[in-house]
């Protein structure tokens, strides 16, 4: 993920068609370890594609993804409930 970041930064700086050296760049100024195989499947996988395709595509795919937040919402919003339950049970049980 670390790869795409920042080639999609190198991106929005304003180079439109980012280089493996300017990726390599921007991880080395974080401190992040570049791992050349992953960044050689990068640039094939991006290669004569066109970026704006590729976010397209990627953000179809992941509106059919099941979303782990989703979930923990529902749980605090029961858990939250629960609680209020609770709490009215004991504020009644306090003037019997």
């Amino acid at each position: 993920m670390k790869f795409v970041a920042a080639y999609l930064l190198a991106h929005l700086a304003g180079n439109p068609s980012p280089t493996k050296d300017d990726v390599r760049k921007i991880l080395d100024s974080v401190g992040a370890e570049v791992e050349e195989g992953k960044l050689e499947l990068l640039f094939k996988e991006v290669q004569g594609k066109d970026l704006a395709e590729l976010l397209a595509a990627g953000r179809e795919k992941l509106a059919f993804a099941p979303s782990a937040g989703e979930n923990k919402k529902e749980e605090k919003a029961d858990e939250k409930l629960e609680l209020e339950e609770e709490d009215d049970e004991n504020m009644f049980s306090l003037f019997d």
